[in-house]
């Protein structure tokens, strides 16, 4: 599924699925990214976690005082250039999100939304740990997905993906309870308040849900003075 994002879903292609987005979808997207951007302050260095083609970035941007997005598609990062240009206090690199190449503590904020816990297809987990351990001691980790009221309004945004061969056709019997299914291939799940406080629970961290416009749904996680992170599954 990474390569599917990578080899299918990226760049123009990618920005075409939210050019197409329905109205109720758009107010969905602006109101994540506001409860993100009220997180960021004038002095804070930001990491956002599969940046794409650089909608979340040149938002953040505009407030913090360095931002760092990374992303394994090229092709989103060329494009994120020119969506960013003007900005100089932005950084690209092409990384994997469960293997960071960062020393630990270095970020106030690390952002992974937009359903990127599920849309990555890798181990949350490491993800999460991964997250935690790049923020400094009273920094946030912030992953959000889709609140279960917003999966009529979600389902019709995917279905208008397909209609435009951004996805495949989908498989409307398997495409229920938060997942949905293409018959390429493409699965888009979710995460719910229950599973994001049983996976950061094996950090010994204190976690806080909160839902946004009855669509978002927010894992936030502050990271303690003494950040030593704490799982057997690492």
């Amino acid at each position: 599924m990474v390569s599917y994002y990578r080899e299918k879903l990226s760049a123009l292609r990618l920005k075409k699925c939210y050019d197409i987005a329905p109205p109720r979808v758009q107010k969905y997207l602006k109101a994540e990214m506001d409860h993100v951007v009220e997180k960021v302050t004038s002095k804070d260095i930001v990491l956002e976690l599969g940046c794409g083609y650089g909608r979340v970035l040149s938002q953040i941007a505009s407030k913090a005082a360095l931002v760092i997005g990374i992303d394994n598609a090229y092709s989103n990062l060329i494009l994120v250039k020119k969506v960013l240009k003007g900005y100089s206090n932005c950084l690209l690199l092409t990384m994997d999100a469960i293997d960071l190449s960062f020393r630990s503590h270095m970020f106030d904020v690390v952002v992974c939304i937009q359903n990127g816990i599920s849309a990555f297809h890798v181990d949350k987990i490491r993800l999460i740990a991964e997250s935690i351990r790049v923020t400094k001691a009273n920094g946030y980790v912030i992953f959000s997905s889709y609140s279960d009221k917003f999966w009529d309004d979600r389902l019709e945004w995917f279905q208008l993906q397909s209609e435009y061969d951004l996805i495949g056709e989908i498989d409307y019997e398997k495409t229920k309870n938060g997942i949905i299914s293409c018959k390429d291939g493409f699965t888009a799940t979710t995460v719910g308040p229950e599973e994001f406080l049983k996976l950061t629970s094996n950090f010994h961290i204190k976690s806080k849900i909160v839902e946004v416009d009855n669509s978002s749904l927010f894992c936030e996680i502050q990271i303690p003075k003494n950040n030593t992170l704490r799982t057997s599954l690492i």
